[in-house]
């Protein structure tokens, strides 16, 4: 008789969920790591990173620890303040005012950008002249979403025309540009994606590293051979100009123990946000055996 009773008033404050749809855990999060906070200072340099949380092998595509990284190198600089979202943001205040939005997740049909509203956002951010920074997969759009997307950043990667493939790469000459001041040699292990479909003429984009597949046998042009460029964006009407950054790589965690690495991919991030570059680069201080701390948990199977 007492269930008859309590049922219908658990129903009516909303307390009785449905078997097997029961809110999905929060994120698990490096130390000391918070996720949406809201700058103290309203005149610091607000950078959004938005990181995957799907879970694919310990230390590769490791998107929440590897923006953890990321927002600890970004604080060296002062006055630049990086607030982390995971998949996307809850807080509609959180790409408010930001100077640049980084995102580091999957691609293709998994796209964080596929799902709601999430391309009008981005439209809006790239018309309001804010930076956009890609980080490895991201580069990966539908075909159906490709030109809008080399609208935003230069350059797409397509399926059946696009290539990905491993190998070790020592980066050793870089082009005069901000993005590269400062910017040490380094040898990474990576995931690369590769012959890329730009806008027409490349017009806006400067590449800054390119790589070759040494197991390809055909030869390698060297727009094909492009895994990181810039691109100044036009201003659309009634927009603003804007600046976009790509990496392609950065499937391993391991990468930013080296300076060259994490000195690249900040100074773009900066440079993405409108901000000047020194001439010996931004600061990029780390306790390469620390990194292991970012990297979360893996999930329970």
């Amino acid at each position: 008789m007492l269930s008859r009773l309590v049922l219908p008033i658990l129903l009516g404050l909303g307390c009785f969920a449905e078997v097997g749809h029961a809110a999905d855990p929060a994120p698990k999060l490096p130390p000391g790591v918070k996720l949406e906070e809201r700058p103290t200072d309203p005149k610091a340099t607000k950078i959004v990173l938005v990181a995957g949380s799907n879970y694919y092998k310990p230390g590769e595509h490791e998107y929440v620890a590897g923006c953890a990284v990321l927002m600890d190198l970004l604080r060296q600089t002062p006055g630049v303040f990086p607030v982390l979202a995971v998949d996307w943001p809850t807080r509609p205040d959180t790409f408010a005012g930001a100077k640049a939005v980084v995102f580091f997740l999957d691609g293709g049909e998994k796209h964080a950008v596929l799902k709601g509203d999430r391309l009008a956002e981005v439209q809006k951010l790239a018309d309001s002249g804010v930076g956009l920074v890609q980080l490895h997969q991201v580069a990966d759009y539908p075909k159906d979403l490709a030109d809008r997307a080399r609208a935003w950043t230069g350059a797409t990667w397509e399926t059946g025309v696009g290539q990905r493939a491993h190998w070790v790469t020592t980066f050793k000459t870089f082009p005069d540009h901000p993005v590269c001041r400062g910017v040490k040699p380094f040898t990474i292990d990576d995931g690369w994606l590769y012959q890329l479909r730009f806008i027409d003429g490349k017009t806006g984009v400067t590449p800054l590293l390119r790589t070759v597949n040494p197991k390809s046998k055909a030869k390698m042009t060297d727009d094909a051979a492009i895994v990181s460029w810039v691109y100044e964006r036009p201003a659309p009407a009634g927009g603003k100009a804007g600046r976009s950054f790509t990496f392609t790589g950065g499937h391993l965690h391991a990468s930013f123990a080296e300076e060259g690495y994490r000195r690249f991919l900040v100074n773009g991030i900066l440079w993405s946000a409108g901000l000047d570059i020194p001439t010996a680069g931004t600061p990029v201080v780390l306790d390469t055996a620390e990194l292991k701390k970012y990297l979360a948990t893996p999930p329970a199977k």
